[in-house]
């Protein structure tokens, strides 16, 4: 007996519906992002002595193939590849080391093939590259950075856990259009606020704003969102930009002489930021020095040395009778690479301060 055409059709579809329902893993499996770690080395990179050498190692050892290797969770999570763009401790990071990466991680996300991206980075470094990929990098897809306080072959190493938190994190949908993102000991943070706070503890990275949000077990737990500008919204493109300004910090202290001031002014810089106590305050004996540097055409910031809380302008000084700029909440290494990035755009004062309101 011949068995109608439209019958069989039906049938069929009935098959595959109830092998969907079966087999759900192969469909997630099918669906699966995909994610690019580029590495640049760092202590997730790693490797020490012994099992007990969790500050005491070198870093950058480990290239990226036997990283992911290490991690056959990731395999869960998504399709990820990697790809060496560096392999060097974060403090040897120069403003070419961070335009090669914002080159290469803008040209990424531009694939229709890629979902996200990771970047494993040095800690030492790594507030002021996530920022500097937050301003620079046109997109909505999802860019993590991440890094360990202790190397793989330590005793309780946080490496690994870290770097799939990192892609299941740019894996997600959740997580698109919020910036650049640091995942680190759970918690997610913007890449604009996270700082380094801690030099020997796994809770090293934290915003004085507070985290984003957490991931636990594989699942994003939200609590804030960025309101800064940044990525898609960004007036700063990496892809217009050839080279940053050069910028400078100078910190300030107790008996700080004007030496360095004045030669730093003759070395060819746009701008300085002055790394002040308390609310970015300037010496008296300062000032002068600061008032010469401007009228040569050199912007000064105002930054404070003091982790938490803003400089407040035309407190502690007269910024607008010294056409002075203000960093806002921005410590001095992170004003140094907004600085840098709007210095290639404008040289006006007044604009300069907009950004540091803006960004």
């Amino acid at each position: 007996m011949r068995v109608p055409f439209k019958f069989r059709q039906f049938m069929a579809g009935v098959a595959l519906a109830a092998l969907s329902t079966l087999f759900p893993l192969a469909q997630a499996q099918v669906a699966k992002p995909n994610i690019v770690v580029l590495a640049t080395g760092g202590t997730i990179a790693g490797a020490g002595a012994s099992a007990v050498n969790s500050a005491t190692y070198a870093a950058a050892k480990v290239p990226v193939d036997k990283l992911l290797a290490g991690l056959p969770e990731l395999a869960n999570v998504a399709n990820v590849k990697g790809e060496q763009v560096f392999q060097i401790a974060s403090e040897s990071f120069t403003n070419t080391q961070l335009m090669t990466l914002g080159k290469r991680v803008s040209a990424l996300v531009k694939q229709a093939d890629v979902d996200g991206v990771v970047i494993t980075h040095g800690t030492d470094t790594l507030e002021e590259t996530a920022f500097f990929l937050n301003l620079v990098v046109h997109t909505d897809k999802p860019i993590v950075v991440v890094g360990s306080m202790r190397p793989g072959t330590a005793l309780s190493a946080d490496g690994a856990l870290n770097l799939l938190d990192a892609v299941t994190v740019a894996a997600s949908k959740d997580a698109a259009g919020k910036g650049v993102l640091v995942t680190m000991n759970d918690s997610i943070q913007s890449g604009r606020d996270v700082v380094k706070s801690v030099n020997l503890k796994v809770e090293a990275f934290r915003s004085q704003w507070g985290a984003l949000g957490l991931v636990i077990e594989g699942k994003n737990y939200w609590f804030r969102a960025p309101v800064k500008r940044h990525t898609a919204q960004s007036e700063f493109n990496i892809d217009t930009i050839s080279e940053l300004a050069p910028v400078e910090i100078i910190y300030s202290y107790g008996n700080v002489p004007r030496t360095g001031f004045d030669a730093l002014a003759k070395t060819g810089i746009k701008a300085v930021i002055h790394g002040g106590p308390g609310n970015g305050s300037v010496a008296d004996r300062i000032v002068p020095a600061l008032q010469a540097m401007r009228s040569a055409g050199i912007q000064v910031i105002r930054s404070s040395r003091v982790p938490e809380g803003f400089v407040l302008r035309n407190a502690e000084q007269p910024d607008d009778k010294y056409d002075w700029v203000v960093a806002h909440d921005l410590n001095p290494q992170k004003a140094r690479i907004l600085a840098a990035v709007a210095l290639t755009q404008t040289n006006d004062s007044k604009e300069l301060q907009r950004i540091f309101w803006e960004y």
